[in-house]
């Protein structure tokens, strides 16, 4: 044997059987932790924020409904209900209450939701009315900036509508010392406050809302011991009776107490993760470096003969299983932009230490052996490489990808580390990065890294450049000169650079409000006691206490900009093919293929308008047949053939995405477009925004709100994703797309970029086919690429999931910088998995 087990474990029966318990039945919508949490804080009016908030969580603790599943050997679930969710009116709620009636119908990510939970719901509600983060980060914002997100410049909405997410906590430390010993930290610093400290207030309260939380993660796990042997007293099969006792004593223990074992380290690491979503609705909350911190409890009980390796294996993909039972209800904007019922818990495999030799270990083929089990869209499964990453464990990740489940992602070590040095992280915390959610690089336990803190469309100040910054009658950008005055593609491009800068501006400004309104209401003092260096600083990792605070929103549509800038440069300035007004009428009519969105609302205004001022009626029947002629708007027979000869014209021009070395270079320029002025600005707590380069999935339903762009792009559909060319422009094969995403800098964009790209499984067939596989992800991060993530199924499986989704249950793909369920995607999501280039080597 070599240096490692890379063989396959046998599968145990009871997975497939829990996957089947899981999936049986629609996410459920419950009111529990909403009752508990508007009760709490009711009885605790007056005290300090972060004592509420505490208080809070232990009587959610205390009091929340629990359960042990059948078969469970890892238990824990913040639902009564499988996949299901609370909600969490401190952040948002009335879009929910708005909801009621349709969240069960609705395209993307439905729930049920019960009359009764609906009663319980209503009652408590109206009490978070002017108390939620959204309506004071609301009054924080600029009334520019207000207009902008009207008008879909960009959206805040991960963090606008819900709590603080994107983060990895040290699973390592209450696996070493336990809560109590977490707690004790916090009491021992709670003892040297002088009542003459000028934070002695905010300091005090701080602390003793850690300990708090931590006494109730401590009661939380021994509610599940209680729960265990009851069960075990009335089980009347020897074998499950045996499991809970097992299970009793190991949550008697954990997380109060160091884990001892293999089997408790499992558990604990579970409580945390599953509690750190009951503190807060955020997403993205990631096990991260799991195989490094889970490693010696694995290989001591391994070594002791304790475990064998099928047993460890059975653990590891029974938690697998469990990150698929955790859930979160967004609105209905929200869950097209997320969809997939995806939270984004990134679990990473191999890469260095902080000495910078690589720890590539057994357990990291494990975790790809859990994810070839389940085969479910969690955890979002990713791997570190570098030229010292074992080529059996690239093979054995190719393997992976080779199912076809979108997993596993993979990362660039030599790309990631010198891009997190140049943010300040020292080389050792740099070296043992793990990643966030989709992308997103950050030293654990030891970051406020608010990533997705907004997602940018790069394509709509695109748009203000034709209008002069005005939209719909109002001004959405800045004033720059009429396109009729532009003389030369410099002023054009110009005028884009000041629509970029001065939008860019308004997004810093939404985000800076939010940020202060959640430190301001919804502190968390359970997820700043395994972060540092909040308990030394006093405060929690809203108001500043993690050693590493960025904040960092992400751009998109590279692609579409870029060649739609070389468009324009090409058929205006240079062969004068036609005017920018003529461009203009081209993108006002989509090209002659019908009105877009906007285009259809803006005429139907005026019509109305006119019809108002005539004293004719104009009611919904009237608004209706308008819209019903105007998306009609007759194109002439002359009209068509000359927007069919512009799009012929752009379609003859070079693309972003085939290895063009000036239409790359350009796409770099695009690019620092966004990431260089991004960069010279602060958030409040003291950190920097950093970019990144991905759109999670709002490219289509961000696009859906974009009018006709000058790359030959229809109006409503979407945007290209990532750093990745735009939709089927790729046509010299995936090398040569790969050689153009590399142009840009990646480096830069240091809170991540996204390079997707689609496979036909015949590629990867082989060990010959694995190889070429390995090569071209090599090959690309030889040149600098950060990130790239693969789908590796047929445009015709695709279609027939589509049309018979009952067939295709089990399908998994990947998305964005998730993998999910293709049959949860809403069509415009499944459309534009399908439309991705289909390679092949």
């Amino acid at each position: 044997m070599g240096r490692f087990y890379d063989e396959d474990i046998k599968k145990s029966p009871r997975i497939d059987r829990l996957i089947s318990h899981l999936y049986a039945k629609m996410p459920v919508i419950e009111a529990d932790r909403a009752v508990l949490l508007t009760e709490s804080y009711r009885e605790t009016e007056g005290e300090p924020v972060i004592l509420r908030r505490a208080k809070a969580f232990l009587k959610i603790c205390r009091e929340l409904p629990i359960t042990i599943r059948p078969e469970e050997l890892i238990v824990g679930s913040n639902s009564i209900a499988p996949r299901g969710c609370q909600v969490f009116p401190e952040y948002s709620w009335e879009w929910l209450e708005k909801e009621f009636d349709t969240v069960e119908k609705r395209s993307a990510d439905p729930f049920y939701i019960s009359d009764e939970t609906k009663r319980r719901l209503r009652e408590v509600l109206p009490y978070w009315k002017g108390r939620t983060t959204s309506e004071l980060a609301t009054s924080y914002m600029a009334p520019e900036t207000l207009t902008a997100m009207k008008h879909n410049i960009f959206t805040p909405g991960n963090y606008f509508y819900n709590g603080i997410g994107h983060f990895t906590v040290k699973y390592e430390e209450v696996l070493e010392i336990g809560f109590a010993g977490i707690r004790d930290r916090a009491a021992a610093q709670l003892a040297e406050c002088g009542l003459g400290d000028p934070d002695y207030a905010s300091r005090v309260s701080f602390l003793e809302a850690v300990i708090l939380s931590c006494e109730a993660a401590s009661e939380y796990g021994r509610r599940y011991s209680v729960l265990a042997r009851e069960l075990a007293g009335r089980e009347t099969d020897p074998a499950r009776r045996a499991e809970l006792t097992r299970i009793s004593e190991v949550c008697a223990r954990v997380p109060e107490q160091p884990a001892a074992s293999f089997y408790e380290a499992c558990q604990s690491f579970w409580f945390v993760q599953m509690l750190l979503q009951t503190e807060s609705s955020g997403h993205s909350i990631s096990p991260g470096r799991f195989d490094q911190y889970i490693y010696p409890y694995y290989k001591a009980d391994l070594d002791a003969g304790k475990i064998t390796r099928e047993s460890a294996q059975e653990l590891l993909d029974c938690i697998w299983v469990k990150l698929n039972d955790l859930n979160k209800v967004r609105d209905k904007d929200s869950a097209e932009g997320f969809a997939g019922y995806s939270l984004f818990q990134n679990l990473i495999a191999g890469g260095q230490d902080a000495e910078g030799n690589d720890v590539t270990n057994d357990l990291s083929f494990m975790c790809i052996e859990a994810s070839m089990h389940v085969r479910l869209p969690a955890p979002s499964l990713s791997v570190r490489v570098w030229n010292g990453t074992p080529n059996e464990f690239l093979i054995k990740a190719a393997k992976l990808t080779r199912t076809g489940v979108g997993l596993p992602a993979y990362y660039n070590d030599e790309v990631i580390i010198p891009a997190l040095m140049s943010r300040g992280l020292t080389v050792e915390d740099a070296r043992t990065y793990n990643i966030i959610g989709c992308v997103e690089p950050q030293k654990a336990g030891k970051t406020d890294g608010w990533h997705d803190a907004a997602f940018f469309n790069m394509c709509r100040p695109l748009e203000l450049v034709f209008t002069g910054g005005r939209e719909s009658g109002e001004l959405v950008g800045v004033e720059t000169k009429p396109i009729s005055e532009m003389r030369s593609f410099d002023e054009f491009y110009d005028a884009y650079r000041q629509q970029m800068d001065y939008c860019i501006s308004l997004l810093v400004n939404a985000d800076n409000a939010i940020d202060r309104a959640h430190a301001e209401r919804c502190p968390l003092p359970f997820q700043s006691c395994m972060i540092d260096d909040c308990i030394a600083r006093g405060k929690s990792l809203q108001e500043g206490g993690a050693v590493y605070n960025f904040t960092g929103p992400q751009g998109f549509g590279i692609a579409n900009v870029t060649d739609s800038l070389l468009a324009v440069k090409k058929l205006v300035f240079e062969e004068k093919k036609l005017t920018l007004e003529e461009y203009r009428e081209a993108l006002r009519k989509n090209f002659g293929r019908g009105l877009g969105t906007r285009e259809t609302e803006d005429l139907v205004a005026q019509v109305a308008g006119g019809m108002a001022a005539a004293g004719q009626p104009v009611g919904e029947a009237e608004i209706r047949a308008i819209c019903e002629a105007v998306r009609k708007e007759p194109v002439s027979p002359a009209e068509k053939a000359k927007y069919d000869q512009l799009l012929d014209w752009i379609d003859e021009l070079p693309k972003y995405g085939n290895d063009v070395p000036g239409v790359d270079a350009f796409a770099r320029e695009v690019a620092y477009l966004y990431t260089k002025p991004l960069q010279n600005y602060r958030n409040p707590r003291g950190g920097i925004f950093q970019a990144g380069l991905y759109p999670v999935s709002a490219n289509v339903p961000l696009g859906s709100q974009t009018g006709a762009t000058p790359d030959g792009r229809l109006a409503n559909t979407p945007i290209a994703d990532g750093v990745g060319p735009a939709q089927g422009r790729d046509t010299h094969g995936p090398t040569a797309a790969c050689n153009s995403a590399a142009r840009l800098d990646h480096m830069i964009a240091s809170n991540g970029t996204l390079f997707n790209q689609k496979f036909h499984p015949s590629a990867l067939s082989g060990i010959e086919g694995l190889q070429k596989f390995a090569s071209l992800i090599r090959g690309y991060f030889d040149q600098k690429g950060m990130h790239m993530q693969f789908n590796v199924v047929s445009r015709e499986t695709l279609l027939d999931a589509q049309a018979h989704p009952e067939n295709y249950k089990s399908l998994v793909v990947r998305v964005a910088g998730y993998s999910a369920l293709f049959t949860t995607l809403s069509k415009s999501l499944q459309d534009d998995i399908i439309s991705r280039t289909t390679h092949g080597f």
